[in-house]
Order: structure tokens, then C-alpha cells, then sequence
């Protein structure tokens, strides 16, 4: 399992904001948990990292910063 948070450059959206906006794992299967860090905080599962790159990155607006290795 290893931690990352998600990163915003740009909030194409203009409900999230920039900067750090979620903290998540991804874990040995692939399995991802993403916990949203603003309102309203929610909790998103996702089948694995290519999946949140594509749905949540805004076109490479958004991007995980891992916290440990892989």
C-alpha cells in the first residue's frame, strides 16, 4: 500500500480549488481510496490509478504526489 495526495494546478471546475484537494492509498491490488479534502468531504473508490488519472485529473490539471515509494 502507498500513500499520495492529489494535487491541483488548476480547478477547471470551480468547486475544488488548488493545490493539495484529496489524500488517498492505492493499495496492493490496485485499489484506490481517494478522501476528498474539501467541502462536502467525501470518499471516492476507484478500480486503480490509471482510472483516477482519467477521472479525476482534468487533463493532467490534477495529479497524485505519492508519499512512499512504490
Amino acid at each position: 500500500m502507498r500513500r499520495f495526495q492529489l494535487v491541483r494546478s488548476e480547478d477547471v471546475s470551480g468547486c475544488s480549488g488548488c493545490g493539495v484537494v484529496a489524500e488517498g492509498a492505492e493499495f496492493s491490488d490496485g485499489t484506490v481510496v481517494i478522501r476528498w479534502l474539501v467541502e462536502p468531504c467525501g470518499t471516492t473508490l476507484r478500480d486503480c490509478m490509471a482510472d483516477v488519472e482519467r477521472i479525476e485529473g482534468h487533463q493532467g490539471r490534477t495529479v497524485p504526489r505519492f508519499l512512499d515509494p512504490p
